[in-house]
């Protein structure tokens, strides 16, 4: 306990600092969950994708970010052996968050998708093993997330492939295109409002005040479909057909409806994401600050101030803008090549898993959902389509995320133990 009163201020600091680190991580690389299909497929342009995503994944952290974040991420670790020596707690969460941090800051480098989630569950995972001991660790838990590497891909490639071929038969196999375009898209409008939505309050609003049960969530969700439906048909019939010498079947034209539906797709899907993936920086950071301001008692849930999540918004923002185009290049254009009606049905596909796994209870990764999504899409037009030697290496650095970061955090968790005894 002594060790918390002596050094409590530079617990908070450091942990300040390694969180912000940690959210800059998240801003570098996982921001491509929501931006990498939109810049991929031309809906829109680098330039404004960051400037979406500034604006939204800062409010869907500061807004929805969340009041209580369960520090004691998902019962990764067992309290009760941390009573005694409350430090350890502070030693390992602080470790996890530089570890998380500097792996994605590597990934993010190399352009390589990987998950924030995983990043802080492996850091965790490795301090409290070998410094805990390996009873520590709840092993059901992490194999459940170590299953949904496969699971939640294989999902998402599913609803996308499905979802890409529904709309090559019913639009752009019709007689006119165009028409068939005006006459569906309504209905792929109200399946974006509601899939979207439902991302955002069974996901996103919950720690707001916003306690919907999931049925409360499906029929608001519903209502939110069907005005964004009505706003989707006001603003296709602005869409003009517009000969062009070089498009015979007038596929640009169908192309440009879409356009209109993955500006929307970007901003919702960054917000909701904001949401989410904030708690990886400030849950292990709200977890120092409890137990410092207890005076060593643990709490699995601590209530987080305000400015903390602003913290957190802040660094997400800074990583996407300072290297979040590398990821974005990946996602967007290195898997396969992406137009808007793919990056539609890649985008609602990732959204459509991330639903199913909020009412099921199911842990998944946002970013191996949507890669999965984009895959599915790119093989719906055959294996040719896609670009093999880059999902070898996606998939490579899928595998080495967890062992990097608890190998990372068992290094800083000893130095920490060393430094403050």
């Amino acid at each position: 306990m002594h060790i918390i009163a002596q050094h409590g201020d530079i617990f908070i600091i450091l942990a300040c600092l390694f969180g912000f680190f940690m959210a800059w991580g998240v801003g570098a690389n996982d921001v491509a969950n929501a931006m990498g299909t939109s810049v991929g497929s031309k809906a829109i342009t680098i330039k404004q994708a960051i400037i979406i995503a500034v604006v939204f994944e800062f409010l869907g952290a500061w807004l929805a970010g969340g009041e209580v974040t369960a520090t004691i991420r998902g019962g990764i670790i067992d309290a009760n052996l941390l009573e005694a020596n409350p430090q350890f707690l502070v030693y390992g969460m602080l470790s996890a968050l530089l570890a998380a941090g500097i792996w994605l800051m590597v990934a993010s480098a190399r352009g390589w998708p990987v998950s924030t989630t995983h990043s802080i569950v492996g850091a965790i995972v490795g301090f409290a093993a070998v410094g805990l001991g390996v009873d520590a660790v709840a092993w059901g838990k992490v194999g459940q997330i170590a299953s949904s590497w496969v699971v939640s891909p294989l999902i998402a490639g599913t609803i996308g492939y499905m979802l890409f071929k529904s709309v090559h038969h019913l639009i752009f196999e019709s007689s006119d295109p165009f028409a068939a375009a005006k006459r569906y898209v309504p209905g792929y409008v109200f399946l974006v409002g509601f899939i979207v939505s439902m991302v955002t309050l069974t996901k996103g609003l919950s720690h707001v005040g916003l306690h919907l049960t999931f049925s409360q969530s499906l029929l608001l969700s519903i209502l939110i479909g069907v005005l964004i439906m009505g706003l989707g048909i006001i603003m296709q019939r602005r869409i003009k057909y517009t000969q062009n010498a070089n498009d015979h079947f007038g596929y640009a034209n169908v192309e440009r409806v879409f356009g209109v539906l993955m500006i929307f797709t970007a901003c919702a899907m960054a917000f909701a994401h904001g949401s989410n993936d904030v708690a990886n920086a400030v849950g292990p950071l709200a977890a120092v600050i409890s137990v410092v301001r207890s005076e060593g008692m643990i709490d699995s849930a601590a209530l987080v101030p305000w400015w903390v999540l602003v913290l957190g918004g802040g660094g997400i923002v800074f990583g996407l803008v300072t290297y979040g185009h590398k990821v974005i290049a990946t996602v967007g254009t290195g898997i396969t090549e992406l137009t808007p009606s793919r990056g539609f049905a890649a985008t609602l596909a990732a959204a459509s898993t991330v639903v199913v796994a909020s009412g099921t209870g199911l842990p998944i990764s946002t970013t191996h959902t949507l890669v999965g999504a984009v895959l599915g899409v790119g093989l719906a037009r055959g294996m040719a389509a896609l670009n093999l030697r880059v999902i070898g290496t996606i998939v490579i650095s899928w595998l080495i995320t967890l062992p990097a970061g608890a190998g990372l955090a068992i290094v800083f968790f000893f130095m920490f133990k060393g430094m403050f005894g």
